[in-house]
């Protein structure tokens, strides 16, 4: 996996299948970027840095696209601006600028952001030591959410549009990977082990429930353990959009990341080849039931 971190990325997103689609399935991979822009002035060692990522999470969904789906990934890391929380889940605190009168945006900050894992982190993983050796600029944050984060969130609405004025409907699966012990930095107690895998839908909130079940039976059939909403229930990018009665589908998917690397050196295991077949199988068993519904 290429790791860059001495420029701008070319692009900032990588959208396939969205041209020709012929399934109303999208997903989007937030978190699994690995271009690290130059202006990432972080004092982190990058080693730690990297524990923020989603490594991978795009190779073992991008099949979609191959199957008639449409997907949609960032290159930049989440540790820099995440696309999965509110343009406004941020703390002034944060800023080093005392008068923020110009700002056009509210801030709002959540549990995420006092956890130092809102819109722009804050803190080191997995211990939650301070990211920068100084407070942000307000023109630093602003530059992030416009040339990063808006387009992120403004492709992806664009995605969904397209796909329910020609289906009649969209069911999307925001991706995402897990660590397999909770963090100092987590919601739970620092040490909670995770199962295989946890699906969020905002407490059926977001999405039918057939489709959970569709999602969860599939992936009990193969022996892996599944929590739904504990501890992640899903948050910006499946709250935003989703709309069921409207036929407008989010669901969120964490898969465990001893499943498939080592957390440490984020380099692939046994497991990699494994796992991307099962969710392969659980991609082809969703356009299965999808074609089946249309009838």
């Amino acid at each position: 996996m290429e790791v860059n971190i001495a420029k701008k990325p070319d692009t900032i997103l990588n959208v396939e299948g969205d041209i020709g689609q012929c399934i109303p399935l999208i997903i989007d991979s937030p978190h699994s970027g690995t271009q690290y822009p130059l202006d990432f002035k972080h004092q982190a060692d990058f080693s730690k840095l990297r524990q923020a990522e989603d490594t991978y999470v795009d190779e073992l969904y991008k099949y979609v696209a191959d199957i008639g789906g449409a997907f949609l990934e960032a290159k930049f890391p989440r540790s820099y601006i995440d696309a999965n929380r509110s343009e406004t889940d941020f703390s002034t605190e944060d800023l080093i600028d005392n008068d923020i009168s110009f700002n056009e945006i509210k801030f709002t900050p959540t549990i995420k952001s006092e956890l130092g894992i809102g819109l722009i982190w804050s803190r080191i993983p997995p211990n939650g030591e301070p990211l920068y050796p100084q407070k942000l600029k307000l023109n630093e944050v602003l530059n992030r959410i416009d040339h990063y984060h808006r387009p992120y969130h403004q492709t992806l609405s664009r995605i969904m549009n397209n796909t329910h004025k020609k289906f009649g409907r969209f069911y999307h699966i925001n991706a995402h990977s897990m660590q397999n012990n909770a963090s100092a930095m987590s919601t739970q107690l620092k040490g909670t082990k995770r199962p295989d895998f946890v699906i969020g839908d905002r407490d059926g909130q977001s999405c039918k429930l057939e489709f959970r079940n569709i999602i969860v039976k599939y992936l009990e059939s193969l022996n892996y353990s599944v929590a739904i909403n504990d501890p992640y229930k899903g948050v910006e990018l499946v709250s935003a959009y989703s709309n069921p009665n409207l036929e407008k589908h989010s669901i969120q998917i964490e898969v465990n990341r001893r499943l498939y690397m080592n957390e440490e050196t984020r380099e692939k295991n046994e497991g990699f080849d494994i796992l991307k077949k099962n969710i392969t199988g659980l991609l082809e068993t969703i356009k299965e039931w999808l074609n089946k519904s249309e009838r």
